[in-house]
């Protein structure tokens, strides 16, 4: 898989993407934090528990409020697993897949572990964060598709059944990719979202979220984002359920 260069910024487009990298980011933790208490509710119970405007403001989840969740774990690591992919990327070993994969199992060791080893050099500076060794409920999924060194692909994915959110969950990085080519951040996000879910909704809604992050980090609007998102789900086989959410949703803005 290769990406596309490209232009060369100025000071200000810098800082402008800095910025944008940094909002999706806390974008997700904060939204991961304010839904994480009432993950496992349907509608009516939430606005019964907490009003007809539903939750407003943080609740407690895993014993704090505010508290970081397996989605933004996972987020980190795919930022950590890019990082690697374009570091590589000049060495002839180029495979951004695999580096997600590695970044991802990565992952998986925090949720055995006590904490940090450092006798794996190969783990690098985010999995030696003491706060990652966290376990805040990761759906099974993630646990048994990250439970072995073989990557998932799109011709042998991981729980081939599995339609799960949890995939698409963790993808808003892949949007970052502003030099790439929107097919290209499709593609890539939809390869590793198979390493865990193998159902076409699981990994086309990872695909979907990651081309509309890149649309609006290349500065388009929610609504040339949906509609270039629309466009790319066309041609993928299975994409009906995604793209009738997709609908719903800006139907609903």
């Amino acid at each position: 898989m290769a990406g596309t260069a490209g232009p060369v910024w100025g000071r200000r487009e810098q800082q402008d993407f800095r910025s944008r990298v940094r909002g999706t980011l806390l974008g997700v933790a904060v939204g991961d934090a304010l839904g994480a208490p009432v993950d496992a509710l349907d509608l009516d119970t939430i606005r019964r528990t907490h009003g007809t405007e539903g939750l407003t403001d943080l609740a407690p989840a895993f014993g704090r409020r505010g508290a970081v969740t397996h989605h933004t774990q996972l987020t980190l690591f795919t930022v950590d697993g890019l990082i690697r992919a374009q570091v590589r990327r000049d060495t002839g070993a180029w495979h951004p897949p695999t580096d997600l994969h590695r970044a991802y199992l990565r992952w998986a060791t925090t949720q055995r572990d006590w904490g940090p080893d450092e006798r794996r050099k190969e783990d690098g500076w985010l999995a030696r964060e003491e706060w990652l060794y966290a376990r805040r409920d990761p759906a099974r999924t993630l646990l048994l598709g990250l439970g072995d060194a073989t990557m998932g692909t799109l011709d042998a994915p991981k729980n081939p059944g599995e339609a799960g959110p949890e995939a698409a969950a963790r993808s808003a990085p892949f949007g970052l990719l502003v030099g790439w080519d929107p097919q290209l951040v499709a593609q890539l996000a939809v390869e590793c979202a198979a390493q865990t879910h193998g159902h076409s909704v699981g990994y086309l809604a990872a695909g979907a979220y990651a081309v509309l992050v890149h649309a609006l980090a290349r500065g388009d609007s929610l609504d040339t984002a949906v509609q270039r998102t629309l466009a790319l789900l066309a041609a993928r086989p299975g994409h009906q359920p995604v793209t009738d959410a997709l609908q719903r949703a800006l139907g609903a803005v």
